[in-house]
């Protein structure tokens, strides 16, 4: 049995995302990663005989790689915390897109045909992790409404990037978190490593802490490969 790490590390100043302010300026976001109390600190309290850490973390919850929720896009969706494990940890398919552009979309010519993708994880391997942290990554290629309309009708369970975000940032209507989470299937954005999956059997493992009125959670995504 093989374990592939599909996850970026999570850390204190990692890249993040950014939203667009009025003035055309932008914000970016990211993660803070610090000693509450260190080893240090705490070493008096307990005679010094031994000594513990804990760590305070503070971050949006679509930090590094995460799942998104229907709640994410859709008020009434559930929400990280109504999500069953089983829901999950799926058989999993890479989709090879690699040589598109920033900004290119992928059309249905790169779906399998022969393959069943009912209650599978769809990944999508554009290769764009290697510009995880450079301001490339911000331009990446996404999947086309097209894509999205057959993932859905292939009754698919969850899709996954590894870019920035599976839809277009220059369309507002956000079409593949608007119909995929619609229809409850789930998203996973920043994955890494998925060259290593390509033409693989696996299970796909996209499970988060289970935290209540959250939209979006960060994950340790893997896959369990078949041997």
């Amino acid at each position: 049995m093989k374990f592939v790490d599909l996850s970026h590390t999570f850390e204190d100043g990692m890249p993040g995302f950014r939203h667009e302010n009025d003035d055309g300026t932008h914000t970016e976001y990211t993660a803070e990663v610090s000693p509450f109390f260190s080893h240090e600190e705490s070493r008096e309290k307990y005679d010094g005989k031994a000594a513990f850490e804990v760590t305070e973390m503070r971050f949006q919850t679509s930090m590094g790689t995460y799942l998104d929720s229907p709640y994410h896009r859709h008020l009434e969706g559930r929400d990280i915390s109504e999500l069953d494990i089983g829901e999950l940890i799926l058989p999993g398919t890479v989709v090879d897109a690699r040589g598109l552009g920033g900004d290119e979309e992928l059309t249905t010519d790169a779906l399998p045909r022969e393959d069943d993708l009912a209650g599978s994880a769809v990944l999508f391997n554009f290769g764009w992790d290697k510009h995880w942290g450079s301001e490339q990554y911000h331009s990446y290629p996404y999947i086309s409404e097209a894509v999205i309309e057959r993932l859905i009708d292939a009754d698919v369970s969850l899709v996954g990037v590894d870019t920035l975000n599976a839809d277009d940032h220059q369309n507002p209507t956000r079409p593949a978190h608007t119909r995929l989470l619609d229809e409850e299937i789930f998203i996973v954005e920043n994955l890494c490593n998925l060259d290593l999956l390509v033409g693989e059997s696996f299970r796909f493992f996209a499970v988060p802490i289970k935290a209540k009125d959250t939209a979006a959670m960060p994950i340790r995504a893997f896959a369990e490969v078949d041997q």
